[in-house]
């Protein structure tokens, strides 16, 4: 059993690599890159650790996606969501179109997520409120619609959140980790304003 030991953990290793890859890969074929920066994202590699702007534990498990800037268009997929412990995720200042699949709310251990000044449409998921060790959260300069989910409010370890400039509407809250926020990170969102203590809370229909 000793001996078989190491030979198990890499094959652990492996798979997990391969569904990261998977994952990744998913997102090179939904996405225009005029600039090749993902040209090293080569699905037959045995783990996407070697591939340009991707970092990787010492367990071969993804840590950083870091393509900001990196002038891609095209949908985020949700297959972003079986990355196994990824902590930030890096895609600003590029053409992303299309909604925040849902699917993110499942990287449990994501620090940062920035997806500022792209062309996101749709709700902000309420799964990101799942997201218990988010420090950062940058979704300003998109179209966003909707509510300000409240559950947001819950994610203690939360720093920055940024969701100006987009189209969100009715009321935001402003207890819980949000008490820490300032108006700035909600301004240029035409329909949106602070609730305000003692008044009734909007209806919560969308599950927020």
């Amino acid at each position: 059993m000793t001996i078989l030991l190491p030979f198990l953990l890499q094959i652990s290793k492996s798979a997990y690599a391969n569904i990261e890859g998977d994952a990744l890969y998913a997102l090179r074929q939904a996405v225009k890159d005029p600039s090749n920066l993902l040209q090293s994202w080569d699905p037959t590699l045995v783990d996407p650790c070697t591939w340009f702007h991707v970092t990787c534990d010492s367990e071969n498990r993804v840590t950083l996606l870091d393509l900001g800037n990196a002038k891609l268009s095209g949908n985020l997929v949700p297959e972003l969501g079986k990355l196994e412990r990824p902590e930030y995720l890096e895609l600003y200042m590029n053409n992303f179109v299309g909604t925040i699949p849902s699917e993110l709310g499942g990287l449990k251990n994501l620090i940062s997520l920035d997806l500022f000044n792209n062309n996101l449409t749709g709700f902000i998921p309420p799964s990101l409120s799942k997201l218990s060790n988010l420090r950062f959260m940058r979704l300003n300069r998109n179209k966003l619609t909707g509510r300000v989910p409240r559950g947001l409010t819950k994610l203690h370890n939360l720093k920055i959140m940024d969701v100006s400039n987009n189209d969100l509407c009715g009321t935001f809250p402003t207890w819980g980790s949000f008490s820490k926020l300032t108006e700035e990170s909600f301004k240029n969102n035409p329909r949106l304003g602070p609730e305000l203590m003692g008044y009734v809370r909007y209806d919560d229909r969308d599950g927020n």
